[in-house]
């Protein structure tokens, strides 16, 4: 097989736009990292937190706060907040991170596959 010109240069554009694709790539994954960081480092006082949130309608949440050592319920609409109760922290269940309903997503992504290899 003998390559000629216009196949090299077809080839050659290829991987130069393959390059110039992956270099976007890493760039944007580098840029979103960073605004990430930023944003968590400015987000965070210490002293508020939400650490719950529930949708009741389109425009109504109810959210579950940390205001200091207090936690509080609040309703959250589309022109006002407003405080629901205080609940003390003995009433409250820890839940780690990336629970939903007492399952794990690793929990929930093996039912699916399972699910899927199976029908």
């Amino acid at each position: 097989m003998i390559l000629t010109s216009s196949k090299v240069d077809g080839w050659a554009q290829l991987i130069t736009v393959l390059l110039i694709f992956v270099a976007v790539l890493a760039i944007t994954a580098y840029t979103t990292k960073y605004i990430a960081k930023v944003q968590r480092q400015t987000g965070m006082s210490g002293n508020l937190e939400v650490l719950e949130t529930i949708r009741i309608s389109a425009t109504k949440y109810i959210q579950l706060v940390r205001i200091g050592d207090t936690y509080v319920a609040m309703a959250v609409c589309k022109d006002t907040v407003t405080k629901l109760c205080e609940i003390p922290k003995e009433q409250l269940k820890e839940t780690t991170p990336g629970e939903l309903n007492g399952f794990s997503f690793k929990e929930m992504l093996n039912a699916v596959m399972h699910k899927e290899t199976k029908e």
